[in-house]
């Protein structure tokens, strides 16, 4: 055989593999930021033990990602079926309303019955204002980015009502511990989201709903031809953002105790989007990754962790944001993707012609 001729060597073919693969370089880029904050702070990946519970970067950056990562989740849903939800951060917003009004109001704020009651209302409302999301998309069939930018626009005014335009704040134990304490060790926050992410991940792929919903993002016509219910499948991923955005309003409302209808959740749909489509989920539809927005979700609250180690304004956040999502979206490419295959491929192959 001729040396033109001989195949690549099997070490060419799995390094092209891996650089292609959608995950390759989010996670570079999660690891070059906690290489950066390991060589500014030699401690930065050390975690401790005090009075049973974990502490430490690693276990801020897990109970701070907890809000990002639930709203995350919808958001890869909803832009697996070609749509897109910009009202996130107002459900955000209105959960942490209706609950602290609730607790603040009620008789009895210390007990759990009142709590229970307050994030269950919370939820429900959540949950319904995703369903008219939904409603206006997959049944009116107004397009997914005006029919969210009506909630988006009126949510934080229907927040500022249930507030009366003030900060609601509360004090009641059981309600803080759903952002702010500890089990087995865990930020209740890190456990509740780990939980549903969970579950997503059984639903989307273990069961046909990852499927459907691929199916209704890469065609609805086919699907619908195929028997596929489009618009039900629809308006499930936009009941579940407004769902887990109420679950992510709950937890950085009990977090900080108060509920600002005016900052909580505020540009969260920005982060949650970037989220998506760093961690390889396109946002014209069709297949989507869990792994890779939970990646994406790490490496948005690591950076954001970073820029605080640092010392630089927070101000300054968004445009790091930016610089890092343009260089992952770059290097995840299909022009760049597909150079750097040919050169992993070409480079042995000439090599060996050489010799």
């Amino acid at each position: 055989m001729s040396a033109t001729s001989a195949p690549p060597p099997r070490t060419a073919g799995r390094l092209g593999a891996v650089t292609s693969h959608t995950l390759f370089w989010p996670v570079v880029a999660l690891v070059a930021l906690l290489a950066a904050n390991t060589i500014f702070r030699p401690s930065f990946l050390s975690v401790s033990v005090l009075n049973g519970h974990l502490f430490g970067s690693p276990i801020d950056i897990l109970r701070n990602c907890a809000p990002l990562m639930l709203v995350a989740l919808g958001m890869t849903l909803v832009i697996a079926t070609r749509g897109i939800d910009l009202s996130v951060g107002a459900v955000v917003a209105i959960a942490g309303a209706v609950a602290l009004s609730f607790i603040a109001t009620a008789p009895e704020p210390e007990a759990i019955g009142t709590v229970l009651t307050a994030i269950g209302i919370a939820l429900v409302l959540s949950l319904l204002l995703g369903v008219w999301n939904g409603f206006l998309v997959s049944v009116v069939g107004v397009q997914p980015i005006i029919a969210t930018l009506i909630l988006m626009t009126a949510g934080r005014g229907i927040a500022m009502l249930i507030t009366q335009g003030q900060i609601t704040t509360v004090t009641s134990a059981p309600f803080k511990t759903l952002g702010a304490g500890f089990w087995l060790g865990l930020p209740v926050a890190t456990l509740v989201a780990f939980g549903v992410f969970g579950l997503v991940s059984f639903l989307t792929r273990r069961t046909a709903l990852g499927m459907l919903v691929e199916a209704v993002g890469i065609n609805p016509s086919a699907s619908r031809l195929a028997g596929v219910q489009a618009r039900t499948i629809v308006w499930t991923v936009f009941a579940l953002a407004g769902l887990f955005s109420g679950l992510a309003g709950l937890i950085l409302a009990s977090n900080v105790m108060a509920a600002d209808a005016n900052n909580a959740g505020l540009f969260i749909e920005l982060d949650a989007i970037l989220a998506v489509v760093i961690g390889g989920t396109s946002l014209a539809g069709g297949k989507f990754s869990l792994s890779g927005t939970f990646v994406g979700v790490l490496i948005i609250a690591t950076l954001t962790l970073t820029v605080t180690n640092l010392g630089i304004s927070p101000l300054v956040t968004p445009l790091f944001k930016a610089l890092v999502v343009a260089a992952v979206t770059l290097a995840q490419s299909p022009v760049v993707r597909r150079k750097l295959a040919e050169r992993a491929v070409r480079r042995p192959s000439t090599s060996k012609a050489v010799a």
